[in-house]
């Protein structure tokens, strides 16, 4: 974990354990709590968000969020106004940050492309997180013909989803798509400063 998601997530976790309940407007319960303050799935209600969502949050991951979010995420606990100009610091810290990581790579070394082609056996190709086909030897360049056919960069998502050949070419088109589309939409989420697949996935949409 980096500095500053570090300082994120203790930040956002010591500020919940100081807020009750009451002071949040919520009603404590006749339950024993195991933990001081408020809980994750509070904090979420109050500042509605997915569980799910605010704990990515509490573990610091506050690249891309929106000021909106942001501003309800400071609202649940009762940040005050110092606290709410630190917890939106570090959300412009953190984007910054992945703004400033490397694109993926557009091409393969040549020792992996050796590799590829020493597999005379078997189909093999290297995509990156965009789904571009950046390499392939002569068995995967054969079987996946009609992917090399597109103009420009070869790119599994364009393929399956803007090419009606993709559901004659995938027997199970509809897993597939299924699959691919969850994972460009973890993706998309993971890295909102990708322009490149957020472009991709606007383009799908």
């Amino acid at each position: 974990m980096t500095g500053v998601r570090r300082d994120a997530a203790e930040f956002l976790r010591t500020r919940r354990a100081r807020v009750t309940p009451e002071r949040a407007g919520m009603p404590a319960g006749g339950a024993r709590r195991r933990v001081p303050g408020l809980r994750r799935e509070e904090v979420a209600l109050l500042a509605g968000v997915s569980v799910d969502y605010y704990v990515r949050l509490e573990r610091g991951r506050l690249a891309g969020v929106s000021e909106s979010v942001l501003s309800a995420v400071a609202d649940a606990p009762l940040l005050d106004t110092a606290e709410r100009a630190h917890l939106f610091d570090l959300a412009r810290t953190a984007s910054s940050r992945v703004a400033q990581a490397p694109a993926p790579r557009r091409g393969v070394r040549p020792a992996v492309q050796w590799l590829l082609d020493s597999m005379t056996g078997t189909a093999a190709s290297v995509r990156n997180a965009r789904t571009d086909v950046l390499a392939a030897n002569a068995l995967g360049r054969a079987l996946y013909a009609p992917l090399f056919g597109m103009p420009g960069r070869p790119n599994l998502a364009r393929f399956l989803f803007l090419d009606p050949a993709a559901a004659e070419f995938f027997v199970e088109w509809d897993r597939v798509s299924r699959e691919l589309a969850a994972s460009l939409r973890t993706l998309a989420g993971e890295n909102p400063h990708d322009r490149g697949l957020t472009q991709l996935v606007g383009e799908l949409s």
